[in-house]
């Protein structure tokens, strides 16, 4: 019984989780067009110092994005670049970024 409760908490969790991010990656797409210069347009830094964004989980990019434009989280290139993002943007980029393949 233990083991059904927990599967089903982190069944739970999962489905909280997916349902948290409704972007929209075209959308994101778009808005990711100036992401490029450091990320590049298929999501793989160009510098070893620039993170790879493909395949990235929607849910930790969406954390670190809103992170960088609170300033919770310290770069003062993200903090620029995330600080104009809304929500939805946020969301968008989240979406395309953890759909690349």
């Amino acid at each position: 019984m233990k083991k059904q409760i927990m599967a089903l908490i982190a069944v739970s969790a999962l489905t909280v989780s997916a349902s948290a991010v409704a972007g929209d990656a075209a959308a994101g797409k778009a808005k990711a067009a100036v992401c490029a210069a450091c990320h590049g347009n298929d999501g793989m830094g160009k510098m070893p110092t620039y993170p790879n964004l493909k395949g990235q989980k929607e849910v930790y990019m969406v954390k670190q994005l809103k992170a960088f434009r609170d300033g919770t989280r310290k770069d003062p290139t993200m903090n620029a670049m995330a600080k104009p993002l809304s929500d939805k943007d946020v969301d968008n980029l989240a979406a395309y970024y953890g759909g690349m393949k």
